[in-house]
């Protein structure tokens, strides 16, 4: 005979056997109940139960028995075949389940087919699908996707699951290219893709989780910017908000890489703006204010795609590359987070192939006052196709990037000869502070490609304030951190070749030059005229002042050519254009690789 005994102290609150019934081993006896749980006592060995020494009430100590089981003598007949919580739905079935299914479909374009085709029609695609071409299948794991809208007091259960899902905001991690990365998403699908309460309070929860995890971030960010129809918490002014200082303290921290396809106004304008890098499609329109704050405002009625078209907010500068779709936008974003990922121990890149660099020695134009498109240098220096762009539109005489080298991400600065003849204004000199921060904030070593007849002059470049713009090249160049190589393909004259190399030649790692370079500390014709001004003076006509110019101009350029600048050691080397990205190579895969995690080195400035 096999006593069975209770493992616990409580009461009996089910008896599931009577004497003579079949057993086998793990069914269930009897059930007992302790601190508000049932235990269920189960049959250590298989055979016909003899006695069941309680009954439902009774009182139980620990080890005490409950139950007896003897041999099924003169039978048989196997036990009965019902699971162990007889009468609970199975899985599939189970109520609890069924409900939980059913909410997560509303989460999908299956489960709001009205909503994903009005998106269709529009030409767009929904906030899903995005999400589905950003990240690896499969790899979302959700944050407050079952949040609702905070209006209760206005609207259905029913009508909230179905026209308020996740709040409007989709928040989870996941993989782009195998890598971690978070996500935040409007659904303009939802009232807009305004912020209700409900999603400020996923966007705090879920700011502190990836500064945690240190996780690069895409903001899809269109959307209307606050909703003033939440009515379950109650709001007066709604200042105590912390999304927008958690976001904004990510900078510098973690990559943020902004998308905008649509309209995008007031708080989501305000997310938008910290992001390091912004991607807009051509249908966008981005502004602190929407429409209605704008009449409310008695400024007028206008429609949302004249506040801030695209047009305007890439030429000032807002938006760093601008593209024709939803597709290419997240395409973008796919090659911004990959350049400004954690670097990769040196030599771990994956190589990338090039261009023949013998065409380096034909790029420059034969005449030394020739303006031309400096991009061809640039893409025959980086790898094939890994060139990007930003804010081509703004201060196009500074053209700014990101790109590899043989696989190493890097930044490259260098000057537009079209625009100002490539001399560095106010905008401009912005425009590359600003980059060169975000090169040092995720440790993109910098390369700096120089033509400039210097500093922008005269008393309408004096009205940007470019006393103080073009000194903050001055300034972050005394704080970067990352390695530097400057190459100065063509003119490098004055303060603004200064600025263009960080302060000096001796700033940089190294400091290089192409053979015709010509360097000095102003432009040769302009330092002629200044110094020899007299002499000039007394000449007895123009010609003859024209004459001995040009005669002292010459004598002049030949002692700023590269070769002799470099006898005099001032700057390191004079490089075959051909071996420009052999000796930067070099020169950055030298230089020691930062270790991981360390935290937000200063400020990442949002201009």
């Amino acid at each position: 005979m096999t006593e069975v005994a209770s493992p616990l102290q409580g009461t009996v609150v089910a008896v599931l056997r009577a004497p003579g019934d079949l057993v086998r081993e793990g069914q269930g006896l009897v059930v007992v109940e302790a601190m508000k749980m049932e235990h269920v006592v189960p049959a250590p060995s298989s055979g016909a139960v003899h006695a069941v020494l309680v009954e439902v009430g009774s009182r139980v100590e620990r080890d005490e028995v409950v139950v007896t089981i003897g041999p099924a003598v003169g039978s048989d007949q196997a036990a009965a075949e019902e699971p162990l919580d007889a009468g609970r739905a199975g899985p599939e079935d189970a109520p609890d389940l069924v409900e939980l299914k059913r909410r997560r479909r509303l989460l999908t374009d299956e489960g709001r087919p009205e909503a994903a085709a009005r998106r269709r029609e529009q030409g767009r695609r929904t906030v899903r699908e995005e999400l589905d071409d950003l990240l690896d299948p499969g790899s979302l794991t959700e944050y407050g996707g079952l949040a609702l809208a905070a209006q209760r007091a206005r609207r259905s259960q029913e009508e909230l699951e179905q026209r308020t899902p996740a709040d409007g905001l989709i928040a989870g991690i996941g993989r782009v290219d195998g890598h971690p990365t978070a996500v935040l998403a409007y659904d303009y699908s939802v009232l807009a893709g305004t912020q209700g309460v409900v999603g400020h309070l996923k966007t705090d929860r879920f700011l502190e989780v990836v500064h945690r995890l240190r996780l690069p971030t895409v903001l899809f960010a269109e959307g209307g910017g606050g909703r003033p129809g939440d009515t379950d918490h109650p709001v007066v002014s709604g200042l105590h908000t912390t999304s927008f200082a958690l976001w904004a303290g990510l900078g510098g921290v973690v990559p943020r890489v902004g998308i905008v396809g649509g309209r995008c106004f007031a708080g989501n304008a305000a997310l938008l703006g910290c992001c390091d890098v912004i991607i807009a499609t051509r249908a966008a329109t981005v502004g602190m204010g929407g429409p209605a704050m704008v009449e409310g405002g008695g400024l007028g009625t206008w429609t949302p795609e004249e506040i801030g078209p695209v047009h305007v907010q890439a030429a000032n500068g807002v938006l760093d590359v601008v593209v024709d779709d939803d597709a290419s936008a997240v395409a973008v974003a796919k090659q911004v987070l990959g350049l400004l990922r954690a670097p990769l121990p040196a030599g771990a890149e994956p190589p990338g192939a090039c261009a023949d660099q013998t065409a380096m020695r034909s790029v420059l134009p034969v005449g030394p006052a020739r303006s031309f498109d400096p991009r061809v240098v640039l893409d025959l220096l980086a790898d094939t196709g890994s060139v990007l762009e930003l804010r081509s539109a703004f201060a196009p005489g500074m053209v700014t990037a990101l790109a590899r080298l043989d696989g190493l991400a890097v930044g490259v600065l260098l000057n537009d000869s079209r625009f100002e003849a490539g001399a560095l204004t106010s905008d401009g000199c912005d425009k590359a502070a600003r980059f060169l921060q975000l090169c040092d904030a995720f440790d993109l070593p910098v390369v700096s490609l120089i033509d400039t007849p210097g500093i922008m002059v005269g008393p309408e470049a004096e009205q940007t304030a470019l006393v103080r713009h073009s000194s903050r090249l001055f300034a972050v160049g005394a704080t970067l951190t990352v390695p530097v190589v400057a190459v100065v393909l063509r003119r490098a004259f004055g303060l603004g070749a200064q600025a263009m190399m960080l302060g000096s030649t001796r700033t940089p790692l190294m400091t290089l030059a192409w053979p015709s370079a010509e360097l000095g500390p102003m432009g040769v014709e302009g330092s002629v005229r200044l110094a020899m001004r007299r002499e000039l003076a007394a000449l007895p006509s123009d010609e003859a002042r024209r004459a001995r110019v040009e005669e002292l101009s010459e004598q002049v350029r030949e002692r700023g050519k590269a070769v002799p600048v470099a006898t005099a050691f001032e700057i390191d080397d004079v490089i075959d254009p051909a071996e420009t990205r052999e000796v930067v190579l070099s020169v950055l895969r030298s230089a020691p690789r930062p270790p991981p995690g360390r935290e937000r080195k200063r400020l990442l400035d949002t201009w």
